[in-house]
Protein backbone atom coordinates (compact mmCIF):
# COMPACT_ATOMS: atom_id res chain seq x y z
CA UNK A 1 0.00 0.00 0.00
CA UNK A 2 2.90 2.36 0.76
CA UNK A 3 4.31 1.76 -2.72
CA UNK A 4 1.01 2.70 -4.34
CA UNK A 5 0.62 5.82 -2.18
CA UNK A 6 4.19 6.82 -3.00
CA UNK A 7 3.48 6.45 -6.71
CA UNK A 8 0.31 8.55 -6.37
CA UNK A 9 2.30 11.27 -4.60
CA UNK A 10 4.89 11.16 -7.38
CA UNK A 11 2.20 11.51 -10.07
CA UNK A 12 0.54 14.42 -8.26
CA UNK A 13 3.90 16.19 -7.95
CA UNK A 14 4.51 15.63 -11.68
CA UNK A 15 1.11 17.12 -12.51
CA UNK A 16 1.87 20.16 -10.35
CA UNK A 17 5.20 20.60 -12.15
CA UNK A 18 3.55 20.36 -15.58
CA UNK A 19 0.86 22.86 -14.55
CA UNK A 20 3.48 25.31 -13.28
CA UNK A 21 5.46 24.92 -16.52
CA UNK A 22 2.31 25.52 -18.58
CA UNK A 23 1.42 28.74 -16.77
CA UNK A 24 5.04 29.96 -16.80
CA UNK A 25 5.22 29.47 -20.59
CA UNK A 26 2.38 31.97 -21.06
CA UNK A 27 4.57 34.94 -20.17
CA UNK A 28 3.80 37.62 -22.77
CA UNK A 29 1.60 40.52 -21.64
CA UNK A 30 -1.07 39.61 -24.19
CA UNK A 31 -1.21 36.02 -22.95
CA UNK A 32 -1.33 37.09 -19.29
CA UNK A 33 -4.18 39.47 -20.06
CA UNK A 34 -6.09 36.76 -21.93
CA UNK A 35 -5.45 34.35 -19.04
CA UNK A 36 -6.94 36.85 -16.58
CA UNK A 37 -9.93 37.50 -18.86
CA UNK A 38 -10.74 33.81 -19.21
CA UNK A 39 -10.73 33.32 -15.45
CA UNK A 40 -13.65 35.77 -15.12
CA UNK A 41 -15.96 33.22 -16.80
CA UNK A 42 -17.70 30.91 -14.29
CA UNK A 43 -16.25 27.41 -14.37
CA UNK A 44 -12.82 28.33 -15.76
CA UNK A 45 -9.80 28.15 -13.47
CA UNK A 46 -6.15 29.07 -14.06
CA UNK A 47 -5.01 25.73 -15.48
CA UNK A 48 -8.10 25.34 -17.64
CA UNK A 49 -7.67 28.86 -19.02
CA UNK A 50 -4.01 28.15 -19.80
CA UNK A 51 -4.86 24.90 -21.58
CA UNK A 52 -7.56 26.65 -23.62
CA UNK A 53 -5.21 29.49 -24.59
CA UNK A 54 -2.60 27.01 -25.76
CA UNK A 55 -5.16 25.43 -28.08
CA UNK A 56 -7.08 28.44 -29.49
CA UNK A 57 -4.55 31.24 -29.07
CA UNK A 58 -5.15 34.82 -27.99
CA UNK A 59 -6.00 36.50 -31.30
CA UNK A 60 -9.58 35.88 -32.32
CA UNK A 61 -9.12 37.74 -35.60
CA UNK A 62 -8.20 34.35 -37.06
CA UNK A 63 -11.87 33.37 -36.72
CA UNK A 64 -14.15 35.84 -38.52
CA UNK A 65 -17.21 34.88 -36.50
CA UNK A 66 -17.84 32.87 -33.35
CA UNK A 67 -19.50 30.24 -35.50
CA UNK A 68 -16.16 29.68 -37.28
CA UNK A 69 -14.47 29.00 -33.94
CA UNK A 70 -17.33 26.70 -32.93
CA UNK A 71 -17.02 24.83 -36.22
CA UNK A 72 -13.24 24.49 -35.81
CA UNK A 73 -13.71 22.96 -32.37
CA UNK A 74 -16.60 20.74 -33.46
CA UNK A 75 -19.04 22.45 -31.08
CA UNK A 76 -21.47 23.77 -33.69
CA UNK A 77 -24.95 22.30 -33.47
CA UNK A 78 -26.03 20.05 -36.28
CA UNK A 79 -29.27 20.12 -38.19
CA UNK A 80 -29.87 16.82 -39.94
CA UNK A 81 -33.51 16.84 -41.04
CA UNK A 82 -35.22 15.50 -44.09
CA UNK A 83 -38.96 15.48 -44.79
CA UNK A 84 -39.69 16.68 -41.27
CA UNK A 85 -37.82 13.80 -39.64
CA UNK A 86 -34.85 14.36 -37.39
CA UNK A 87 -32.06 11.97 -38.22
CA UNK A 88 -29.36 10.77 -35.89
CA UNK A 89 -26.63 13.30 -35.23
CA UNK A 90 -23.10 12.15 -34.61
CA UNK A 91 -20.16 13.86 -32.97
CA UNK A 92 -18.59 16.39 -35.29
CA UNK A 93 -14.92 16.41 -36.19
CA UNK A 94 -12.87 19.15 -34.63
CA UNK A 95 -10.39 19.86 -31.88
CA UNK A 96 -11.26 17.23 -29.29
CA UNK A 97 -9.04 18.82 -26.61
CA UNK A 98 -10.93 22.11 -26.74
CA UNK A 99 -14.25 20.28 -26.81
CA UNK A 100 -13.28 18.28 -23.71
CA UNK A 101 -12.15 21.42 -21.89
CA UNK A 102 -15.33 23.30 -22.74
CA UNK A 103 -17.49 20.43 -21.53
CA UNK A 104 -15.59 20.42 -18.23
CA UNK A 105 -16.06 24.18 -17.94
CA UNK A 106 -19.77 23.83 -18.68
CA UNK A 107 -20.10 21.12 -16.02
CA UNK A 108 -18.58 23.47 -13.45
CA UNK A 109 -20.50 26.54 -14.66
CA UNK A 110 -23.88 24.84 -14.46
CA UNK A 111 -23.43 24.69 -10.68
CA UNK A 112 -22.96 28.46 -10.35
CA UNK A 113 -25.57 31.21 -10.25
CA UNK A 114 -25.02 32.32 -13.83
CA UNK A 115 -26.58 32.35 -17.26
CA UNK A 116 -25.04 28.92 -17.87
CA UNK A 117 -27.12 27.37 -15.11
CA UNK A 118 -30.30 28.75 -16.65
CA UNK A 119 -29.23 27.58 -20.12
CA UNK A 120 -28.48 24.10 -18.83
CA UNK A 121 -31.82 23.79 -17.05
CA UNK A 122 -33.77 25.00 -20.09
CA UNK A 123 -32.07 22.63 -22.53
CA UNK A 124 -31.90 19.63 -20.17
CA UNK A 125 -35.68 19.55 -19.87
CA UNK A 126 -36.12 19.26 -23.63
CA UNK A 127 -33.01 17.48 -24.87
CA UNK A 128 -31.32 15.72 -21.93
CA UNK A 129 -28.28 16.24 -19.73
CA UNK A 130 -25.45 15.63 -22.19
CA UNK A 131 -26.89 17.79 -24.94
CA UNK A 132 -27.47 20.52 -22.38
CA UNK A 133 -23.79 20.36 -21.48
CA UNK A 134 -22.85 20.68 -25.15
CA UNK A 135 -25.22 23.65 -25.53
CA UNK A 136 -23.66 25.37 -22.51
CA UNK A 137 -20.17 24.65 -23.83
CA UNK A 138 -21.14 26.14 -27.21
CA UNK A 139 -22.52 29.25 -25.51
CA UNK A 140 -19.37 29.53 -23.42
CA UNK A 141 -17.17 29.27 -26.53
CA UNK A 142 -19.07 32.08 -28.23
CA UNK A 143 -18.69 34.25 -25.12
CA UNK A 144 -14.96 33.49 -24.94
CA UNK A 145 -14.56 34.50 -28.60
CA UNK A 146 -16.24 37.86 -27.92
CA UNK A 147 -14.25 38.45 -24.72
CA UNK A 148 -10.89 37.82 -26.35
CA UNK A 149 -11.80 39.82 -29.45
CA UNK A 150 -13.00 42.87 -27.46
CA UNK A 151 -10.48 42.41 -24.64
CA UNK A 152 -13.22 42.77 -22.00
CA UNK A 153 -13.96 40.62 -18.94
CA UNK A 154 -17.04 38.44 -18.67
CA UNK A 155 -20.25 40.13 -17.57
CA UNK A 156 -23.09 37.81 -16.64
CA UNK A 157 -26.53 38.70 -17.96
CA UNK A 158 -28.19 37.61 -14.71
CA UNK A 159 -26.21 40.05 -12.53
CA UNK A 160 -27.09 43.75 -12.22
CA UNK A 161 -23.61 45.29 -12.09
CA UNK A 162 -24.95 48.84 -11.78
CA UNK A 163 -26.76 47.98 -8.56
CA UNK A 164 -23.62 46.32 -7.21
CA UNK A 165 -21.39 49.32 -7.95
CA UNK A 166 -23.68 51.89 -6.24
CA UNK A 167 -23.03 52.11 -2.52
Amino acid sequence: MQTILGHIDYLEASIRDFDAHLVAALDSPEEKNALALLQTVPGIDLIGAAMLLVEIGTTMAVFAKPSHLASWTGMCPGNNRSAGKRKRERQRKGNSYVRRLLCEFAQAARRTQSVFQAKHKAVAIRRGFKRAIMACAHKMLRIIWAMLLRNQPYRDATVDYDALSVR
